[in-house]
């Protein structure tokens, strides 16, 4: 019941309730002006609610609809903290035009780890390196889109400025890092590419898994290696925020590209959402916002795709099982 019907109860209880100053008998403007304020400060503070306890905003039931959570992953591209900065935000402006959504990124420490959140059946949603995108076609994922730029999809051989080595047969006897065994542009195509210049990879060198592209790259650095693998992604974003590290090395050898990173959905995610999701990923070029998200990743947009898109993965994989060592 408001309390506006009782007001001038309100306002005599107020005014017996006040304590009133000595000599407030007499007839003092300035006692009554101070009487008068008390009593209004008395009324606003019964008549209105109290802000902060009356407006708590939520994010979530959006629209007034059911609001599902659906868990996206995201490959080691990066170290968790800096996939977080990247990806957390580009999820955060598709959710905001899915009211019926909500997006959790989730990232994992390495590619291990990846990859059992990804054969059984975790995520929702999921941005796998396209040798994972092929396999993941086996646990019931469809291939819905995939990173665009597929000439960034190779694999890069960096060495110290100060080592030395000019050619392939110099890393004999050395040993070379890379983030994992199952990167396939990190790890698979640089292992390809030494294997048909002159290295037997499984004889001639070390191979040492470190985890990630940027633990990848600081082991050159550091000179803990004589080479390192990695991809032109981590790479550049390396050299942005280190400049004078990313200086003291050298890209010696670029391999051949395959189809960037793909994007998968779980069979029973329901196809509208997908439908959704990837409309508001295809699209994040076309403004101004979206366009900076993009940069950062660093890729020009996403863009559809299917599971015919990766047939030629399918044939490198089968290649490089031939010629190198087995997939894992």
């Amino acid at each position: 019941m408001s309390i506006l019907r009782h007001l001038p109860w309100v306002i005599c209880f107020c005014l017996l309730a006040m304590p009133w100053p000595a000599g407030a008998q007499q007839a003092d403007p300035s006692v009554e002006a101070t009487v008068i304020g008390k009593v209004f400060d008395k009324l606003k503070s019964l008549i209105e609610p109290d802000v902060e306890q009356a407006y708590k905003p939520t994010f979530g039931a959006r629209s007034g609809l059911p609001v599902k959570e659906y868990i996206v992953g995201i490959h080691p591209l990066h170290n968790p903290k800096r996939l977080f900065e990247i990806y957390g935000p580009i999820l955060e402006l598709i959710g905001g035009r899915i009211p019926q959504a909500e997006f959790k990124l989730e990232a994992s420490r390495n590619y291990e780890e990846f990859d059992k959140k990804l054969y059984s059946r975790h995520f929702d949603l999921a941005m796998p390196n396209p040798y994972q995108t092929v396999n993941a076609l086996q646990y019931g994922y469809r291939v819905f889109g995939k990173m665009a730029d597929d000439q960034d999809f190779c694999g890069i051989i960096l060495v110290r400025k100060d080592s030395g080595i000019r050619e392939v047969a110099d890393l004999k006897g050395k040993a070379v890092a890379y983030p994992a065994k199952t990167a396939l542009a990190a790890t698979m195509l640089p292992q390809y590419y030494l294997q048909t210049h002159g290295i037997d990879v499984n004889t001639d060198i070390e191979n040492l898994y470190v985890g990630s592209q940027e633990s990848s790259i600081m082991n050159v650095l550091l000179g803990k290696t004589a080479a390192a693998a990695t991809w032109p992604v981590p790479w550049k974003s390396f050299a942005a925020k280190h400049p004078e590290q990313a200086g003291q090395l050298d890209v010696k050898w670029r391999t051949q590209s395959l189809q960037n990173n793909g994007w998968v959905a779980r069979d029973d995610v329901d196809d509208e959402l997908v439908n959704a999701f990837a409309a508001a990923l295809f699209s994040l070029q076309d403004t101004e916002p979206g366009r900076k998200l993009l940069a950062a990743v660093p890729v020009s947009r996403f863009e559809a795709a299917d599971a015919k898109t990766y047939a030629p993965v399918e044939a490198f994989l089968q290649q490089f099982a031939a010629t190198v060592r087995r997939p894992e």
